[in-house]
């Protein structure tokens, strides 16, 4: 982390930082749309037990950076949720495409 002289120097940061999270949100959206091919139906795309799963390793994740946890579930559930509609529709297109 660097200590930043002033708010310009802060917010330069903070787009560097932003830059390189919509880079990885877009790396974890490609997996989750894979994911999709190995799933057998809309059950298995909701995983509500893998949810918490992640939930519980990104917390500890969040303590171990000193970061609230609370801010990082908030987060990651929010993520998830609109991961698990793009799944859902992945998963719908290839259910389509098996039945034509």
């Amino acid at each position: 982390m660097i200590n930043c002289k002033d708010l310009n120097e802060v917010r330069e940061n903070i787009d560097r930082i932003d830059n390189e999270i919509v880079k990885l949100i877009s790396e974890r959206s490609s997996y989750v749309k894979q994911a999709a091919n190995f799933k057998k139906d809309a059950e298995d795309v909701k995983a509500p037990q893998r949810v918490e799963m992640v939930i519980a390793k990104v917390r500890k994740l969040a303590e171990e950076s000193n970061v609230s946890p609370d801010i990082v579930e908030g987060i990651y559930r929010e993520m998830i949720s609109s991961f698990i509609n793009i799944e859902l529709q992945e998963h719908g297109n290839l259910e389509s495409k098996v039945v034509r």
